[in-house]
């Protein structure tokens, strides 16, 4: 019975948006979003579906469900996952997370709200040695 399915809690695990810099293509219109693997082990399996959906100038907006794939995040391993255009920043952006570590299959949901992409909520971002938004 799914009381018998033990639910552990996803940990050193984050995704992170950060803006370009001004030598990289696109720079002024995207940003990229990241998945942090902060463990001191790999995970494996490693799925990510991300998408927006919210409203802009009071019609609802929903972006496409795109998909990505790891086989292995290494340890202490930072991936790009998509870029991120500006424009879509008053919809809210949904990543789901689902990876295998240590024979147990993980999920986790991060939503960046509208508004949450702000300087006011930058830190400095692992492994990029940049400042962005980052939710563990």
């Amino acid at each position: 019975m799914i009381k018998d399915i033990p639910i552990q809690k996803v940990e050193d695990l984050a995704i992170a948006l950060a803006p370009r810099l001004p030598h990289e293509e696109d720079w002024e219109d995207f940003w990229d979003a990241y998945l942090i693997n902060l463990k001191d082990e790999p995970i494996r399996s490693v799925l990510v579906n991300s998408t927006g959906y919210g409203e802009i100038d009071g019609e609802k907006r929903r972006t496409s469900t795109l998909r990505y794939f790891w086989e292995e995040i290494g340890p202490l391993e930072i991936v790009k996952i998509e870029p991120v255009i500006k424009s879509v920043f008053d919809l809210a952006s949904e990543f789901w997370v689902s990876f295998s570590y240590n024979d147990y299959l993980y999920d986790k949901k991060y939503v960046f709200v509208p508004g949450s992409l702000d300087e006011i909520n930058f830190t400095d971002i692992p492994f990029l040695d940049r400042k962005g938004v980052m939710i563990r």
